[in-house]
């Protein structure tokens, strides 16, 4: 598929064919995208839990999500997914790096941070996935875990203090779902969002 077409076709899927596993070269494709995003100073402060296992992705559901507030058919789609990955930024991998003599930093303050590349890097690695996944003919929806579900998504997986998940991709087979709301707000057209040479 032409990259144009991959990039137009991208949407959150929000419903899959729970019958239709994702083929393990795929997942491997993949994950292989996910770590040629770039990264500062090559850090590379990653780090993916993939749950393929029906039993892991049902643990991964009962800890990561919140009850009640109206969202069960949302997740009546997106509990089908036959593979989540959960992509996690590992701050101290970057403070580390940039404490090394090649950076010219001699401590690990974040002071000197403009933004938190930890989570913008992650979050470059999980667009990958994204995208990798409507090349290979497949739906993809990142969303976020509730901050006061976190702990719980930690205890059930052992996942380490210094890594903090940024969301979750599900991915699968596409099946008819029901279009977000959201999307009647309409695509803001690019005139509207670029500015040229100033701001005003």
């Amino acid at each position: 598929m032409e990259f144009a077409e991959v990039v137009r076709r991208r949407r959150m899927v929000r419903n899959y064919d729970p019958d239709r596993p994702v083929p393990p070269d795929v997942v491997d494709r993949l994950l292989d995208h996910a770590v040629r995003a770039p990264s500062a100073g090559f850090a590379q402060g990653w780090g993916f839990l993939v749950l393929e296992e029906p039993a892991d992705r049902e643990r991964f559901w009962a800890a990561a999500t919140p009850g009640g507030g109206g969202r069960e058919r949302w997740l009546a789609g997106m509990r089908k997914a036959p593979l989540i990955v959960v992509p996690h930024a590992n701050r101290s991998a970057y403070l580390d790096r940039y404490a090394e003599p090649d950076k010219g930093w001699a401590d690990r303050s974040e002071d000197r941070w403009p933004v938190p590349y930890w989570y913008v890097d992650t979050g470059f690695a999980a667009l990958l996935m994204l995208l990798t996944a409507v090349d290979e003919g497949l739906g993809a929806c990142f969303f976020g875990i509730p901050p006061q579900r976190i702990g719980a998504y930690r205890e059930a997986f052992g996942v380490p203090a210094e890594y903090h998940p940024i969301g979750a991709v599900t991915v699968g087979y596409r099946v008819p779902d029901h279009r977000s709301p959201s999307l009647r707000r309409g695509r803001r057209p690019v005139d509207e969002v670029v500015r040229r040479g100033r701001w005003n």
